[in-house]
């Protein structure tokens, strides 16, 4: 079985975290959010696997390189423009024009029995079987109408509450037969459901629907975000977890390095190479990157910390996102909600208001002649 996943998305609506990083190499719980959909894959035994890139490919590409170290083996094509979600399989003809193959979005989060919609798939006998999810606000998703034979006979794009036909959006995974490629034509810009499905539907092909009752998350926002590394911490989605379980909730991986009279609230998990000084807080859920300090007296609550992040004695992180390799210094205060982008730095007693959104590179400082980080 082959698989191709889509990982040339923009982000945008992570920004400021993906100003320098691509969505699918955003961490969550410490790994980036593609990782676990290659471990996924794999686990359902699909290890043939191939990802289109347009957005920091280098990034991905360093870090999965050909597969072999996550137990598959992966391909790429870089896309100078973009060529939509169709347009990018399209890309895959000759890999994937074979046999059944699926498709995943590189950019979520899910637990989804991927067996379970191969079986689905076969049972329906059509061109295509797309898992669905139902949602309580349906104006915030591509929607899918279907009969009472699961049959997709409809889309709504982002309805009003009103309006919708259905609660069921479309989550980006499918399932397909080669004769999709009948519908993608090469080059151009092509969209599943704006182009390839409206053509099918037009021509009386059947395509299904089959219903997500596991996780899935599109992190869509960074509220959802947010949400997701919390699920995870908290076992709400199957994914597996780096270090190991020191206590009920409270995950170390290797080389950290943690004061005894540190106080670590769960659900925590420390990164690797972290250094927690003296009576610093972690009160979860907190996820702290690989290579993080936080010093003597700093408290962190409800928040999520990049890779090599340094935060100040007795600074404050409150419900607040900090990119990778920020520097915080001595009473700080950040959030809550706030999100500081990569590389940025925030001055000796600073503060980064509730709600604010710090570009990466940004330099906060303590006032009109504060003090330097």
């Amino acid at each position: 079985m082959k698989a191709m996943i889509m990982a040339a998305g923009l982000g945008t609506r992570l920004m400021p975290l993906t100003e320098l990083t691509s969505k699918p190499t955003v961490p969550v719980a410490n790994r980036p959010v593609m990782e676990h959909i290659v471990a996924l894959l794999a686990r359902h035994g699909v290890l043939d696997l191939a990802a289109n890139l347009h957005y920091h490919p280098d990034e991905i590409r360093r870090h999965f390189g050909d597969g072999e170290a996550f137990g598959v083996r992966l391909r790429y094509v870089f896309e100078l423009e973009l060529s939509g979600t169709a347009g990018g399989v399209g890309r895959f003809r000759e890999f994937l024009g074979d046999g059944t193959f699926l498709v995943m979005s590189g950019d979520s989060l899910t637990d989804i029995d991927l067996t379970a919609l191969l079986a689905a798939h076969r049972e329906h006998g059509g061109v295509c079987t797309m898992a669905v999810k139902s949602v309580d606000d349906p104006s915030l998703y591509g929607v899918v109408v279907h009969d009472d034979r699961d049959r997709v006979t409809g889309f709504q794009e982002k309805p009003r509450r009103a309006e919708a036909r259905s609660n069921l959006c479309n989550c980006g995974i499918y399932v397909f037969e080669p004769r999709i490629f009948d519908y993608i034509p090469a080059g151009g810009f092509v969209d599943f459901a704006k182009d390839v499905f409206p053509a099918m539907m037009a021509d009386d092909v059947p395509f299904h629907v089959w219903r997500v009752g596991s996780y899935w998350n599109d992190i869509g926002s960074l509220d959802v975000y947010r949400w997701g590394n919390f699920d995870a911490l908290n076992g709400g989605v199957a994914v597996d977890l780096p270090g190991r379980e020191v206590r009920p909730g409270i995950r170390i991986a290797d080389g950290a390095r943690i004061a005894d009279d540190a106080v670590l609230a769960p659900p925590v998990l420390v990164g690797s190479g972290c250094l927690v000084e003296p009576g610093a807080r972690l009160v979860g859920p907190v996820v702290l990157g690989d290579e993080c300090r936080v010093a003597a007296g700093a408290s962190i609550d409800r928040s999520i910390v990049w890779a090599g992040t340094s935060i100040g004695a007795t600074a404050t992180v409150r419900g607040s996102i900090l990119g990778r390799r920020v520097l915080v210094g001595g009473r700080a205060q950040i959030g809550p909600d706030a999100v500081v982008g990569d590389g940025s730095q925030v001055a000796a007693g600073a503060v980064v208001d509730a709600g604010a959104r710090v570009p990466a590179g940004s330099d906060v400082q303590a006032g009109p002649a504060g003090p330097a980080a």
